[in-house]
């Protein structure tokens, strides 16, 4: 049970890595072969058959100009939801 707990420690911890590299990545114009953007793809070949589903149930919340993707939130939600059952 404490592996399980870690691990989903970890996947937190990794998805918000991801989002903080991804806000990089985009904002500070990286180009293709920058080590940040290579951490960055990596890391999305892990998350995004994770979060691909749940973009086609859950669509984007639009402020204005902008598109906050509800996913991660979802995943987020279900990850802690998961801890609160399993890790007491």
């Amino acid at each position: 049970m404490d592996l399980i707990c870690f691990l989903l420690r970890f996947v937190v911890y990794a998805l918000i890595a991801w989002i903080i590299l991804g806000y990089v990545a985009a904002f500070g114009r990286l180009p293709w072969g920058h080590p940040i953007r290579k951490v960055y793809d990596a890391m999305s070949k892990v998350f995004e058959p994770v979060l691909a589903p749940i973009r086609r149930v859950v669509p984007p919340l639009r402020i204005g100009a902008v598109a906050l993707d509800m996913s991660v939130i979802v995943v987020f939600l279900g990850i802690f939801i998961l801890q609160s059952i399993l890790c007491r």
